[in-house]
């Protein structure tokens, strides 16, 4: 096989750059830790155990994750309102990556 050249190449074509564009961005990653540490996970759960993102972040930021499909959103139809969120199985397939960012913080952290 030969040497890559990187001016035939292009980042945004990657595997890696699609990736990104998935779980990029402040909290997403955070929030898909906390699904895949608790798994059904309730919007105001999430809120405190997050701490510091905003209401309207979260929502937003979930709003995302669904859209890309890695987040379930279930409604209850009851008052108040019950809605629970988890990984879907296209979220859960991010889970060996999620485990492995674990495992480096747990061997480097200083």
């Amino acid at each position: 096989m030969g040497q890559r050249c990187i001016s035939n190449e292009c980042l945004s074509t990657t595997g890696f750059s699609y990736t990104l564009s998935l779980i990029n961005g402040k909290y997403k990653m955070t929030i898909l830790y906390t699904l895949m540490e608790f798994g059904i996970v309730r919007f105001n759960e999430m809120k405190r155990y997050i701490g510091e993102i905003s209401y309207k972040t979260l929502s937003t930021t979930l709003k995302e994750l669904e859209a890309d499909q890695l987040v379930h959103r279930e409604e209850y139809p009851q008052i108040p309102p019950k809605v629970e969120y988890s990984l879907t199985e296209r979220g859960k397939s991010l889970i060996p990556i999620l485990d492995a960012m674990c495992e480096w913080g747990d061997q480097h952290r200083l």
